[in-house]
């Protein structure tokens, strides 16, 4: 038995469909995030929030599955458990910044100082600590991701109020050009150029005056402050550059 078609039905099924190609087409792409940890509970909690706000997910229980999942997937950022049961979280993280550049941010119930300066030291973004809100991560991950976006090099540098332009070596706070020492200027330069990324200490203290011994904080303590003298609104509770107890600072990406 043949059947006959209806050439207009079979257009506008044609069209519908293109039309829904071409929309499918123009979809920004979704970023993909590679989550380590052994608890099954704690993957299918991050998975879900993750989903829900447009990334998609990868899940590795183990050391060598994340490093594997990593080489296969090219995630956009880890999430990153120490505490797994073939190796630490630290050697993934050594493993990982041998090739590759993705932000990567520890989520782990160890909370010590130490703790967290290592691995921010050794290459980890961020690093936050179990229990924790989804909301938190979330605005973590969004953080660690613009940091990820080079600026065009022709671009300033803004956040809220601050705008920094490194190639004219001009800084403005509010509209108004702020006159900075030696020292402050590069100390902001690098805090420029790791916006949104914790820095620790240590990391601070080699960067701007080669020292490698952390009895030297106090001089960056007054740097800081001298920093926030010029640049904060109330420099007695600062929005720009904010301190990460026992651990440094981190430049906020603000609107």
């Amino acid at each position: 038995m043949s059947v006959a078609l209806n050439p207009g039905l079979a257009v506008g099924t044609f069209r519908r469909t293109s039309a829904r190609k071409q929309f499918m087409s123009e979809l920004p792409a979704r970023s993909v995030v590679l989550v380590v940890d052994d608890e099954a509970q704690i993957r299918r909690l991050v998975r879900a929030c993750l989903e829900q706000n447009n990334y998609d997910v990868v899940e590795a229980a183990t050391g060598k599955e994340a490093i594997s999942a990593a080489v296969n997937s090219q995630p956009a950022v880890v999430i990153l458990d120490l505490a797994l049961p073939d190796m630490d979280g630290m050697a993934v993280l050594h493993r990982l910044r041998e090739w590759s550049d993705a932000p990567v941010i520890i989520l782990s119930v160890r909370d010590r100082d130490s703790d967290k300066v290592a691995a921010l030291d050794d290459g980890a973004n961020d690093y936050l600590t179990k229990p924790f809100s989804t909301s938190e991560l979330l605005a973590r991950l969004r953080v660690v991701q613009r940091h990820r976006q080079p600026a065009p090099k022709t671009a300033a540098f803004v956040s809220g109020d601050l705008q920094v332009d490194l190639a004219a070596r001009m800084v403005k706070i509010r509209g108004e050009p702020v006159k900075l020492s030696r020292v402050e200027y590069a100390l902001l330069c690098y805090f420029v150029r790791n916006a949104g990324r914790v820095l620790t200490h240590g990391q601070l203290l080699r960067e701007i005056w080669n020292l490698d011994d952390p009895e030297k904080t106090a001089r960056l303590r007054v740097y800081v402050t001298y920093l926030r003298e010029k640049l904060e609104l109330n420099p007695a509770k600062p929005e720009l550059i904010v301190t990460i107890p026992g651990v440094g600072y981190r430049l906020e990406l603000r609107d």
